[in-house]
């Protein structure tokens, strides 16, 4: 009989596992010497799992940690919640707290937590004030949207990367950022590892645009509105356009963000162009059009009928941007160093192409429309 050290090698070496949402976990007697160990007459497996704790309580971890990051976020406006959760986690990625019972089991509630704040990404999204921007403000959405994702995947062949991997970064790099990637990651079924990493990567490309556009865009002699359409169409997180847009200038908010949200109503779209494209590679088919997707199509209705109250409309931003974070902060603890180590160059390679796909195609539409 192998000794429990003996157990662990084998456990970590001969099976696979996810890096985020672990089940299993060595029982406390694995450590133990033999001598110490309990008998009375039947043998302790030196592998015995820890129980799963109650759902209530791994909830109640990332909620906890989303409260932290966004009272963070709100003292630090360019920081974005997302990223700080996401690094908060990856730190208890990285220490001995990462062992604690109420972490164990905690993948199916992060995904879930992450599906509940896409629903609700919807009701940010009036139909009408994406439509107010004109049709040629559309016409850059669109087609940059469209040049961004295929352009993205092309390219992530061409670099050899998996396509799973190339279809998130392809999604939240055109469409919404870490939103975006955690919806598509169900169409693909996407390893948490890799759902982290196109998170940060997006994350971090995105936080380097929000002083980019903006001093570009007073180099090239832009005006405030066609600095603000470049804003929306290029960055990848609604927060960081917001940033982005306030250092443009005071209208330039309301547009950058307007455009942005037009991004964002095609998450479903390129959700089912995901779905669609996974199946053909995957050993089932995924649903076509989730129940997530379906609700974030019903709160864009919901918020373009105007029977939201400010208030309510308020509550429902402030929740949206919670959840998201509590995910973020599940995906977070994916992000463990001996797993990223060496850098992921190819990736890294493909998020800069991937972000020179959206600023530059968008910027040429902007001149060539006259938005």
């Amino acid at each position: 009989m192998a000794t429990s050290r003996r157990s662990v090698s084998i456990s970590r070496s001969g099976t696979p596992r996810s890096v985020i949402g672990t089940a299993y976990a060595l029982s406390p007697f694995c450590s133990l010497p033999s001598s110490l160990r309990p008998r009375h007459g039947a043998w302790v497996s030196s592998t015995t799992t820890v129980p799963t704790p109650p759902l209530a309580l791994r909830a109640s971890v990332p909620l906890t940690a989303a409260c932290l990051v966004t009272v963070v976020a709100a003292l630090v406006p360019l920081l974005s919640p997302l990223l700080v959760a996401l690094a908060l986690g990856a730190l208890v990625a990285n220490t001995r707290l990462s062992r604690t019972r109420s972490l164990q089991g905690h993948a199916p509630v992060t995904k879930w937590l992450l599906r509940v704040g896409v629903v609700l990404l919807g009701l940010r999204l009036p139909v009408a004030d994406v439509l107010a921007v004109g049709w040629s403000a559309a016409v850059v959405i669109m087609v940059t949207v469209v040049i961004t994702y295929t352009g993205t995947r092309y390219l992530g062949r061409r670099l050899g990367l998996a396509d799973d991997m190339v279809t998130l970064i392809a999604a939240g790099f055109s469409i919404c950022g870490a939103a975006a990637i955690a919806a598509v990651s169900d169409a693909v079924q996407a390893r948490e590892r890799d759902v982290a990493l196109a998170v940060a990567l997006v994350t971090i490309f995105g936080s380097v645009m929000i002083g980019a556009v903006p001093a570009l865009s007073s180099a090239l002699g832009l005006s405030s509105t066609q600095g603000a359409v470049w804003a929306g169409a290029s960055i990848h997180e609604v927060a960081q356009v917001v940033a982005a847009g306030s250092l443009i200038g005071t209208g330039a908010v309301a547009v950058a963000t307007t455009v942005k949200l037009g991004r964002v109503a095609l998450l479903a779209p390129t959700y089912a162009v995901a779905a669609r494209s996974a199946g053909r590679h995957g050993e089932g088919r995924v649903p076509l059009v989730p129940w997530f997707v379906i609700g974030f199509a019903v709160a864009v209705a919901v918020r373009s009928l105007e029977v939201l109250s400010t208030p309510v409309v308020d509550v429902s931003s402030q929740l949206t941007t919670m959840l998201l974070a509590a995910g973020m902060f599940g995906l977070g603890l994916g992000l463990r160093l001996a797993d990223l180590w060496p850098i992921p160059t190819r990736q890294l390679a493909l998020a800069a192409m991937s972000t020179v796909l959206a600023t530059g195609s968008s910027l040429l539409l902007i001149v060539v429309l006259g938005v």
